[in-house]
């Protein structure tokens, strides 16, 4: 038994090592162990917590961690921008419904120096970043137990990954956003017209980027975002 799971976990790693190469993120074997540590921390914990209605591992890597993986180039690009601008010496990002963790603790395996807090209504799923933030000894990893509404410290970049429509992401965390450089980064599936039509007039579309998932054949892109 134990030697299958070994084989299922060096086969997980191998397709993990695969997609980042081809993402070209060029993570260090230390960033890939804190991955597949995440991995298993998920898997434990969801029996528990139910903290993702994914159940197997391959899908956890493809759907979770690869689909979130595919965010970090344009997060790292427009992080870099921040700094390059001055607009802020250390950036500050607030993962909103970030239920098991993702893309927030994934955000903060890749990039060491983004501070990152993770959102969510649901008390244990709070309670579960914090303990992999323990766990995985990521000092930039935060969990907070709070409706987005109520968070007033500014975040230099607000995202969300299937969370909610658009209009309401905005709405609810805008007071969490910091001016005037703030920034929204939202994950979705198909290209969301209805929902960008219907965003508030105050909050403009400055950029829609397509994203390709190592192993997961789904439409995805992300609408970024800005107060007008």
């Amino acid at each position: 038994m134990t030697m299958a799971v070994n084989s299922n976990n060096d086969s997980l790693r191998q397709q993990l090592q695969a997609g980042a190469e081809a993402l070209a993120l060029g993570l260090s074997d230390a960033q890939v162990g804190l991955l597949m540590d995440f991995l298993a921390l998920l898997q434990k914990w969801n029996k528990v917590y139910n903290l993702t209605a994914v159940r197997d591992p391959q899908e956890m890597m493809t759907h979770h961690l690869l689909d979130s993986l595919a965010a970090v180039a344009p997060l790292r690009r427009h992080v870099a921008g921040l700094q390059q601008g001055g607009a802020v010496a250390a950036v500050k990002l607030l993962d909103v419904g970030s239920g098991g963790g993702l893309p927030g603790v994934v955000f903060a395996i890749c990039c060491p120096d983004v501070d990152v807090s993770c959102v969510d209504t649901v008390g244990k799923k709070a309670a579960f970043i914090q303990q992999s933030a323990v766990a995985l000894k990521l000092r930039n990893l935060h969990g907070v137990h709070a409706r987005v509404e109520t968070l007033t410290s500014p975040f230099d970049i607000i995202s969300c990954r299937a969370f909610a429509s658009l209009p309401d992401f905005v709405t609810w965390s805008r007071s969490a956003l910091a001016a005037p450089h703030g920034a929204w980064l939202a994950m979705k599936g198909k290209h969301p017209d209805d929902e960008i039509a219907a965003l508030p007039a105050d909050v403009s579309v400055f950029h829609v980027e397509q994203l390709a998932v190592p192993g997961l054949d789904a439409e995805r892109c992300i609408i970024w975002m800005k107060p007008a």
